[in-house]
C-alpha cells in the first residue's frame, strides 16, 4: 500500500443557491468516485470542499431575490450540504464562513504581504456614481477581452482568463444596467503573478500528464505571455476585510482566497478522519508526503492553477504544489446552460427524491461533460438507465439469485481471467492519471450487457457467472454505492485477488428500481 497522501479539493460553490446537475456531474460526482476507488485500495484520502460566502454573486443573487445575503448564505450552505448528503457525496471537510476560516485566510495573505510579495497598484475600476461604489466581479457585466463572449468580471466561463474589471468591453452595471457606469482608479494590493511565470511553466511542463486537453492549451497559451497583475484585494464591502494600512477598508478578492481556502478543506478533512495535522497549513509542507489534485470545473484555472501556485511559490519552497486539475465543461439542462435567476434548473436533491440515486449517479457519470458541453435531460435518464443499468441488471441478478446459497460453486480459470480483466478496465478509469467517468460508467454497461448474454446451464458455469457479476459490482462500487453496499456491505474494500479465488458461494441479488417508477 503507498504511503502517500492525496488531498482532493473541489472548489467551493458559491453560496447563492443549491447545487444542481451542473455541479454535481462535474467535479463533485468525479471527486466522490475517485475517493470511495483509493480508500477501496487502501489508500489514504482527504476530500475536502464546502461553500463561499464571499463572492459578489452572494450580494447579486440576493437582490434579484429580494432577500439579505447573510440569509441566503445561510439558506444555500445547508441546502449545498444536504444535497451533496443526498447524492451519496462523502465530504470529509465541509468549510464554512466561521471565524476560523477568516482568520486563516488573514494570516495565510499576512505571511505574503509580510514577505514583500504584494505590491500596490493603481487600478482602473469601473463605478457607479450613483450608488458610490466599485464594480468588481458579479457587480460588473460585459464582454471578455479575450475571447468576446458575455460574462462578467473576474474570470471568463468561456476561455478560463482572468477579467480584469476595467478591461470589460461594453461594461454596465450587472444589477441596474441603466446606471450610466464610468472609469474610476483604486490603489490595491496585487501579486505580480509575471515574476512566477518561468516557474509556473516548468511545474506544468514537468506534470504535463496532470491536465486535460482543454486546460492543457488554456494553460499553454496564458503562459506563453506576460501575466496580469492580479488582485489581492478590492475596494469593495463586501467580504473579509484585511488589516493593511495601504488599502484600510478594503477586502480580500474571492479568488484570491483559493489556496488559503484548500488548505482549510483539507484541514477540516484531516481533523474528520482523525488525521493529526499541524496548523491549516500543515498537509501542503514540502516534503510531507501529500498529493494534491484538484477536480474543478475549467472556468476556475486561473485562480487555482495560476495566481494560486504563483502564491505558494512567493513562499519559496514552503508548499507542494498542485500537479493534477481533473477539469470538466459546462452540463447542461436540454441544452441550455443551467440558470438558477431563469429557473433552468434541475437540483440534485429534488431529482434524488424521485429517482434512485445510484441510476442518477450512473446517468451523471455517463454523461458527465468531460472534454465538452453534455446535456441532461428527464427522458434521456429514464430511457439510458433503464436501457443500459436496469433492465440488464435485473435480469443477471435474477439469473443469480437462482443459485443463491447453492455451493460453494467452482469458479474456472476463464472466469478468473475476465474478472481480473474486468478489474483493470474499472482501475483505469478511477486512477487520478486516466480518471474518466464517462469511461467507468461505459465499463459498467459493457459487461453487464456481457454477463447478460452468458448462458448458464450447470454449477461450473453458474461459479464463474456468479463470480464475474460479484466483481463487477465490487467494480461498480464507486458509482453505485447503494447496490454495492446492499451486496457487500458499506465501504466495500476491492476484494480478493481474482487469481486466488477458486469457488463462490452465490448470495441474494437485489434487483433496481427504475427511474419512472417513482419513490
Amino acid at each position: 500500500m503507498s504511503t502517500r497522501r492525496t488531498l482532493i479539493v473541489t472548489p467551493a460553490p458559491t453560496a447563492n443557491g443549491d447545487l444542481h446537475l451542473g455541479h454535481l456531474a462535474g467535479p463533485f460526482l468525479a471527486a466522490d468516485v475517485h475517493t470511495r476507488y483509493a480508500r477501496s485500495r487502501g489508500r489514504e484520502v482527504l476530500l475536502g470542499t464546502g461553500f463561499q460566502d464571499t463572492s459578489t454573486f452572494v450580494v447579486t443573487t440576493a437582490h434579484r431575490r429580494g432577500v439579505g445575503p447573510a440569509e441566503l448564505v445561510a439558506t444555500s450552505a445547508r441546502e449545498i450540504a444536504a444535497t451533496l448528503a443526498a447524492m451519496g457525496i462523502r465530504v470529509d471537510g465541509y468549510t464554512g464562513d466561521d471565524d476560523r476560516f477568516t482568520k486563516w485566510v488573514v494570516d495565510f495573505l499576512g505571511r505574503v504581504y509580510a514577505a514583500g510579495r504584494l505590491e500596490l497598484r493603481t487600478l482602473k475600476f469601473p463605478y457607479s456614481p450613483r450608488s458610490g461604489q466599485f464594480l468588481v466581479d458579479g457587480f460588473a457585466a460585459g464582454g471578455c477581452p479575450e475571447c468576446l463572449a458575455e460574462g462578467c468580471a473576474g474570470l471568463c466561463e468561456s476561455c478560463g482568463h482572468l477579467v480584469a474589471a476595467g478591461d470589460l468591453l461594453d461594461v454596465r452595471n450587472a444589477l441596474d444596467p441603466s446606471d450610466p457606469v464610468t472609469m474610476r482608479e483604486a490603489r490595491v494590493l496585487v501579486l505580480p503573478v509575471e515574476r512566477y511565470r518561468d516557474r509556473l511553466r516548468a511545474h506544468f511542463a514537468a506534470n504535463a500528464g496532470g491536465l486535460r486537453p482543454h486546460m492543457a492549451q488554456a494553460m499553454d497559451a496564458m503562459l506563453s505571455r506576460p501575466l496580469p497583475d492580479f488582485p489581492v484585494t478590492y475596494p469593495i464591502s463586501w467580504g473579509i476585510q484585511v488589516p493593511f494600512a495601504e488599502v484600510a477598508g478594503q477586502v480580500v478578492n474571492p479568488n484570491a482566497e483559493a489556496m488559503a481556502w484548500s488548505m482549510h478543506a483539507t484541514a477540516l478533512a484531516a481533523e474528520s478522519r482523525g488525521v493529526s495535522v499541524a496548523g491549516e497549513d500543515g498537509l501542503w509542507l514540502a516534503g510531507g508526503g501529500s498529493e494534491i489534485a484538484y477536480f474543478l470545473g475549467f472556468d476556475n484555472i486561473f485562480p487555482f492553477a495560476v495566481a494560486g501556485p504563483a502564491m505558494l511559490m512567493a513562499f519559496d519552497g514552503r508548499y507542494e504544489l498542485p500537479a493534477r486539475y481533473l477539469t470538466n465543461e459546462f452540463y447542461e439542462l436540454d441544452h441550455q446552460k443551467f440558470s438558477t435567476s431563469r429557473g433552468h434548473v434541475v437540483r440534485g436533491r429534488e431529482l434524488a427524491a424521485r429517482v434512485p440515486r445510484d441510476l442518477i449517479r450512473f446517468y451523471l457519470a455517463a454523461t458527465s461533460p468531460e472534454h465538452q458541453r453534455t446535456s441532461f435531460g428527464h427522458d434521456a435518464l429514464a430511457r439510458i438507465t433503464e436501457l443500459r443499468l436496469v433492465a440488464p441488471w435485473n435480469r443477471v441478478a435474477e439469473r443469480v439469485n437462482r443459485w443463491a446459497g447453492r455451493g460453494p460453486l467452482p469458479v474456472p480459470a476463464r472466469s478468473r481471467r475476465a474478472a481480473a480483466r474486468m478489474t483493470e478496465r474499472f482501475a483505469g478509469s478511477y486512477e487520478l492519471c486516466g480518471f474518466s467517468l464517462n469511461r467507468a460508467a461505459e465499463a459498467i454497461t459493457d459487461h453487464l450487457a456481457r454477463l447478460d448474454a452468458r448462458r448458464v446451464t450447470d454449477d461450473a458455469e453458474a461459479g464463474g457467472f456468479c463470480f464475474e457479476v460479484l466483481t463487477l459490482v465490487r467494480a461498480a462500487a464507486p458509482i453505485l454505492i447503494d447496490l454495492a453496499a446492499g451486496v457487500l456491505g458499506p465501504d466495500p474494500d476491492d476484494g480478493p485477488d481474482p487469481a486466488a479465488v477458486t469457488s463462490v458461494t452465490p448470495g441474494p441479488l437485489p434487483l433496481l428500481t427504475p427511474a419512472g417508477a417513482g419513490r
